[in-house]
């Protein structure tokens, strides 16, 4: 997929380095250790040459500094796709570990989508089915399901019915620049995931992927020039249940 939003690329200089020095000794005050641990930390500033120069002892404002900066990606890394309040309807399940990933379900609805021109399909609105959306933060599987009742555990799982899809689910993201960091909650990360997706544009067939019972350029050129219901005759099965996948 082409990216359709501006791309921004931080720089990352290094700017601090620290050193721990660990110091045992004897301990003069009663307790049941023989050996009491004391710390040193030394700071160094760095130089033009990407070198350590000014060694010093860590100062307060230094040390206040490195003590926000690790209360500060402590909160980001507790809110990883904890919910701002209760679950979302449409979410399947979720796992906020710091790999984790989330299951969500999206109903037959009208999307604007995006073709590159090679397609000869016009850029526009147009149905399209039932989705069932598994995503990490750098990752997205999507799926095909029939009806518009919220999926259970046996609901079937069909190929989705697009352009840059593999045949696992996987999809190619191609140079969009996704930028979800740990600290995204739950329904932002699930928003940001459908926007991604559907605000880029699709360009291309990969082998065994987009599988439908017809011809997909036909589909979708009938689909945006049309009011029509997605046609879910059209879906075909891929072996998987919903189950299946969140396990």
């Amino acid at each position: 997929m082409n990216n359709v939003t501006n791309e921004f690329n931080d720089k990352y200089i290094p700017y601090k380095a620290l050193l721990i020095y660990n110091c045992e000794r004897e301990n003069d005050y009663n307790s049941n250790t023989d050996e009491a641990v004391s710390m040193y930390v030394e700071s160094y500033d760095i130089g033009l040459q990407g070198n350590p120069i000014n060694a010093h002892p860590l100062s307060l404002q230094e040390s206040i500094a490195l003590a926000e900066l690790l209360q500060s990606s402590a909160e980001m890394q507790n809110g990883f796709l904890k919910s701002k309040g209760m679950f979302p309807n449409n979410l399947l399940y979720v796992n906020a570990d710091t790999n984790g990933y989330a299951v969500w379900y999206t109903p037959p609805q009208q999307r604007e989508l995006f073709f590159v021109k090679d397609l000869g399909i016009p850029c526009g609105k147009a149905y399209v089915p039932g989705m069932v959306w598994k995503a990490t933060r750098d990752s997205l599987f999507i799926f095909a399901v029939k009806g518009k009742s919220k999926p259970t555990a046996k609901t079937a799982l069909h190929y989705a019915p697009y352009f840059n899809i593999y045949s696992d689910g996987r999809v190619c993201m191609g140079n969009v620049n996704i930028n979800i960091d740990r600290g995204t909650h739950l329904e932002n990360f699930m928003t940001q995931w459908e926007a991604y997706f559907f605000g880029s544009y699709f360009s291309h067939t990969i082998s065994g992927g987009s599988q439908i019972n017809g011809n997909i350029v036909q589909l979708w050129q009938q689909q945006v020039s049309t009011e029509n219901r997605f046609n879910e005759l059209l879906l075909v099965k891929n072996g998987l249940t919903l189950n299946q996948l969140i396990r």
